[in-house]
């Protein structure tokens, strides 16, 4: 039997929405999804899927008001959930989704140029790689969930934001910079998936260094995965510093 706090977040989705049967158990499914990650995660942070008013704005690029700060109000949720990985060892004060992306975009904004790669198109990429957690969370393999079970709830989830964001050119042009990421199918998203790695193992040296903690793992888990020589520069960069640091 459902809870009453999840029958009353499903009401919450639908209540100024009025959806086809099979977009209503999309959006039931979202949201039983984002309730039971959260009670399994430490990492999740509770936050609700709105539906907005189901008005779309013409495809000229021109996003709508309600639109606009229905998306932007699910995106608060990234600031608020914890990046999984660091809640699981304990780090204080762990770093959120949000914290991470931001990051990657400002790697993106100051790498070198690079033959064939789209530099802003990079920053981009950077900034909504992870959006779809605002609404999954920070899935990650000890989880005990599929790649492809993961990719599932994630590009639904994807598919659910842009529909909030009123479908139109910004709301493609977001799917479409997710998908190439995910998919790997692009220089860009190449450059991106490195720098998703490259920020993780800088944040653990940083943890280590302020925590003193061993994260040897997280050095581990990336090693030997680099795609671009500029990732793999950065990547060794990192390794020699904590090397130095004894």
């Amino acid at each position: 039997m459902l809870s009453l706090s999840l029958l009353i977040r499903f009401k919450s989705l639908t209540l100024h929405y009025s959806p086809s049967p099979s977009t209503s158990f999309t959006l039931f499914r979202m949201a039983t999804t984002r309730a039971s990650f959260s009670s399994s995660s430490s990492s999740s942070s509770s936050c609700s899927v709105p539906a907005g008013d189901g008005v779309s704005p013409p495809s000229t690029g021109v996003t709508a008001p309600s639109s606009a700060i229905d998306f932007l109000s699910l995106c608060h949720c990234l600031k608020k959930t914890k990046r999984t990985g660091w809640v699981r060892r304990e780090i204080k004060d762990p770093e959120s989704i949000a914290d991470h992306m931001y990051r990657m975009g400002l790697m993106a904004l100051i790498a070198s140029d690079i033959p064939g790669v789209d530099r802003d198109k990079c920053i981009k990429m950077a900034i909504v790689h992870d959006i779809a957690e605002a609404i999954v969370g920070d899935i990650t393999p000890s989880d005990g969930i599929s790649k492809a079970e993961k990719s599932r709830r994630e590009r639904e989830a994807l598919d659910h934001m842009c529909k909030l964001l009123g479908g139109g050119s910004r709301a493609q042009e977001i799917g479409e910079l997710w998908s190439e990421y995910e998919e790997n199918s692009s220089p860009e998203a190449k450059v991106v998936k490195d720098l998703d790695k490259v920020e993780m193992v800088l944040q653990a040296l940083e943890y280590e260094n302020e925590q003193g903690k061993d994260l040897e793992e997280f050095f581990q888990s990336t090693a030997g995965k680099f795609q671009t020589e500029m990732g793999k520069a950065w990547a060794l960069e990192i390794t020699s510093r904590r090397s130095k640091r004894g």
